[in-house]
């Protein structure tokens, strides 16, 4: 295999394990766009023009609505259900990106943009938080019998901007091997934007975090065109 087709795999390998990680299905695209989603939300999601140095991979499916993972407590649901398709059954819309890195094998990342009632998107964020609170132990999730484990799952420092945001780190059980999860939840008034990064490479640095030039370029992209 010559050395860019085994990049691309890499990356597209990447990608495949960060939905299976995170409790997603075994099979399908990682891009995907809800049915009814808004134009608004499809405009401010990332394309490879706005991330120079990472692959999205996968096509719009309009069919593709991947339910949510099922905590193993109750008290850690939040935290479970935010890693399905939407961060939880009240998002109205979502899409969601997969982006896989050329310069780092083994990183992926997920964005996702969702579409709330203000109530609720405040909701979400004082769940989550109360969850991080209870959940330091690590919890257990299943999805259509796929099982994954977190452990030393804890709040870590992340700037980005935004009304607020929840950022947390744990350890996943992938191929046999831990890997380190780092995820971002982020409130810009009713729209909530979700970024999920995992490191398979074996190599991940001690601060391993969701990449700033994917956060920072998403939520500044949502910022601008919602106020086109």
């Amino acid at each position: 295999m010559r050395p860019k087709a085994a990049a691309r795999a890499a990356v597209l390998t990447a990608i495949a394990l960060l939905a299976a990680a995170c409790a997603g299905p075994p099979d399908g695209p990682v891009e995907s766009v809800r049915t009814r989603t808004p134009t608004a939300l499809e405009r401010a999601a990332l394309t490879a023009h706005d991330v120079p140095g990472y692959e999205i991979s996968g096509a719009a499916s309009p069919d593709d609505t991947r339910g949510a993972p099922r905590a193993d407590r109750a008290a850690c649901a939040p935290l479970a259900e935010v890693m399905g398709g939407a961060p939880d059954d009240r998002a109205r819309a979502t899409v969601s990106r997969g982006l896989g890195s050329r310069r780092s094998p083994g990183l992926a990342v997920s964005a996702s943009l969702s579409a709330y009632a203000p109530p609720d998107a405040g909701r979400l964020m004082d769940g989550l938080r109360a969850a991080l609170a209870r959940c330091g132990t690590g919890f257990g999730t299943e999805l259509d019998g796929r099982r994954a484990a977190y452990r030393d799952v804890r709040p870590v420092p992340y700037e980005v901007q935004g009304d607020e945001s929840v950022s947390w780190a744990a350890s996943v059980l992938a191929q046999g091997a831990p890997a380190p999860v780092h995820i971002v939840v982020v409130r810009r008034g009713a729209t909530i934007v979700r970024f999920m990064a995992i490191n398979l490479s074996g190599k991940a640095p001690p601060d391993f975090s969701v990449p700033h030039d994917i956060a920072d370029r998403q939520l500044a992209k949502l910022i601008r065109t919602t106020e086109d």
